[in-house]
């Protein structure tokens, strides 16, 4: 065992000397030691209740034969960091995570690992640390919060945090007064759990089902359930067992066990920050997985959920209708069933008996809300690199768009010109030197978006940027824009009135300006400078790769 490095040995008696100091006994010296990487802490929603769920998992490896050993990461909330400088700092939080768990493992020689995340860059960041140290792991979420229920006027509405957002706009446009906008707000997250949609967090805890590193369940038992507690005992008593049989990451995560995962997300509609999630977890990987491949899947498999924000259905609807093993059921035909997974079985046996308990949340194969999948990628001559955007979340109107562009330079001046109503009917908002270098740190957009979406703009004005979407954006914004602004993309060339067209069945996104008048203007555009001159980010600039790649810090390849 790794572990037998720190407690075998006369030489080792100083470091058994420190274990007993921790609560080691002289007869667990041969047992082996399991890490439990748990990112608790008490200002994220989605996080607060981690302790309870480490636990349950600590039982459930103490009653297999293991001792496990508890310590955490950072996690920042999404939601509490948009819209400010704070965002900054939430994707590359991702590499501090991943690094750190290494840092942790290595030095104190886990034999196998059982990872408890929940929220947005959480997720990926410990499964990037799973892969990089390919050592026996499971992955447990604390789970998606309930959706919350404002009673008014003898009828009951459905809110969850995209709501609260939308409102503000609402308010901006004279819809609603101060005082509804503070109902929403008070009932719209009612406790513990990642937010209620398929945004970013319940999108890759989902898809950890999918890609086999978690068991049945993981993304949709809400954290508030008590069979969430029961699947966190299981993972416990799992993770011995995949110890025993010496299952790796590096085994269950494949060229087809990634297809797997974005099979299920185009089946979802989840969140654009899929993509660049998985493409960062296949880099760690070795796995070269090209944009355009993520394309021919979607040509194929069908959109079967709307889910919030494309709905006013929540996770907790999917969890009832019989969870992703009844997704994948759907589209099982499109799936590789003999990919493994953490349970020791093949992907199939997770889906082959499952049953769709409600058609109205979960659509039949053959009578999909759309023939193809919910997310797509634009290609084009102003994102050479590919774009992103959540196509299951697009109103028909907006599927193919053209109008002129509205430029802002950062997040800050875009929401300022939307609620002085300087946006139009018909324009484009182009938002640029907001990727990862640019922003830095590929700031997510959902303030303008939702303030577009709650005056009534969304079916009517797309959104571009070099930046990112939260999951619980909707209308037809288009991010990840590759090569970024910072980087003299042809998105640093828009001018404003320049004419964007927008193509998502083609995949297209054109900027109507010549080839000849684009190379022009970006020999202009002044050599990027960022304002950060300390701390992280500044070294995070230097380093950090386009999204396309996932957004890797460049020395790791």
């Amino acid at each position: 065992m790794r572990s037998d490095s720190i407690k075998l040995g006369i030489e080792r008696a100083p470091h058994r000397a420190l274990l007993r100091a921790v609560g080691v006994c002289t007869r667990d010296f041969n047992k082996p030691f399991i890490g439990i990487v748990n990112s608790f802490n008490e200002i994220v929603p989605g996080h607060m209740h981690l302790n309870r769920i480490a636990a349950a998992v600590k039982t459930g490896v103490l009653s297999a034969g293991g001792i496990p050993f508890e310590f955490n990461t950072i996690g920042v909330c999404d939601g509490i960091a948009m819209n400010h400088p704070g965002m900054k700092f939430s994707l590359p939080s991702r590499e501090l995570i991943a690094d750190s768990v290494e840092v942790m493992v290595e030095a104190h020689r886990f034999d196998a690992l059982v990872f408890i995340p929940n929220c947005d860059k959480i997720i990926p960041g410990m499964m990037m640390a799973a892969v990089r140290l390919n050592i026996p792991s499971i992955f447990i979420s604390g789970g998606p919060m309930l959706a919350g229920k404002l009673s008014k006027g003898g009828k009951t509405r459905i809110v969850d945090l995209t709501s609260v957002f939308t409102a503000v706009g609402a308010v901006v446009q004279g819809k609603i007064t101060v005082a509804e906008l503070e109902e929403i707000e008070t009932a719209a997250c009612p406790g513990c759990g990642s937010c209620s949609g398929m945004y970013t967090a319940n999108t890759m805890n989902c898809l950890l089902e999918a890609v086999g590193m978690a068991l049945p369940g993981n993304g949709t038992i809400p954290a508030a359930d008590s069979r969430r507690t029961h699947l966190a005992t299981e993972a416990g008593r799992q993770i011995m067992a995949i110890l025993k049989k010496d299952l790796r990451p590096r085994d269950i995560i494949t060229p087809s066990s990634i297809h797997n995962a974005f099979a299920v997300d185009m089946a979802l509609g989840g969140s654009t920050n899929s993509v660049l999630h998985f493409m960062a977890i296949a880099h760690e990987a070795g796995i070269d997985f090209p944009l355009s491949q993520i394309n021919e899947i979607s040509s194929k498999v069908p959109h079967l959920c709307k889910i919030s924000p494309a709905s006013e259905i929540h996770v907790e609807d999917v969890d009832q209708a019989g969870g992703i093993p009844a997704v994948m059921h759907e589209i099982h035909k499109l799936l590789n069933g003999k990919s493994k997974t953490v349970t020791l079985k093949p992907l199939s046996q997770t889906y082959t008996n499952a049953i769709v308990k409600n058609r109205d949340v979960i659509k039949h194969f053959h009578r999909p809300h759309s023939k193809t999948g919910g997310l797509a990628i634009l290609f084009g001559n102003l994102a050479p690199g590919g774009a992103v955007v959540k196509s299951g979340a697009v109103s028909p109107e907006m599927m193919v768009h053209k109008g002129p562009a509205r430029v802002f330079e950062n997040e800050e001046d875009a929401t300022k010109g939307i609620m002085a109503r300087k946006i139009k009917k018909g324009d484009v908002v182009v938002i640029r030197y907001e990727g990862p270098r640019g922003g830095p740190g590929m700031r997510e957009m959902l303030t303008p978006t939702s303030l577009l979406s709650g005056m009534g703009l969304d079916n009517s004005v797309a959104l571009i940027t070099d930046g990112r979407f939260s999951g619980g954006t909707k209308g037809a914004a288009i991010g990840h824009v590759v090569p970024e602004a910072a980087d003299r993309g042809p998105i640093a060339a828009v001018r404003n009135g320049d004419i964007i067209s927008i193509d998502i069945p083609a995949r297209k996104l054109e900027l109507k300006v010549s080839e000849a008048e684009i190379k022009k203007r970006l020999k202009s555009v002044p050599q990027f400078k960022s304002s950060i001159k300390s701390g992280y980010l500044k070294r995070y600039i230097k380093m950090v790769g386009p999204a396309n790649k996932g957004a890797v810090l460049k020395d790791q390849e």
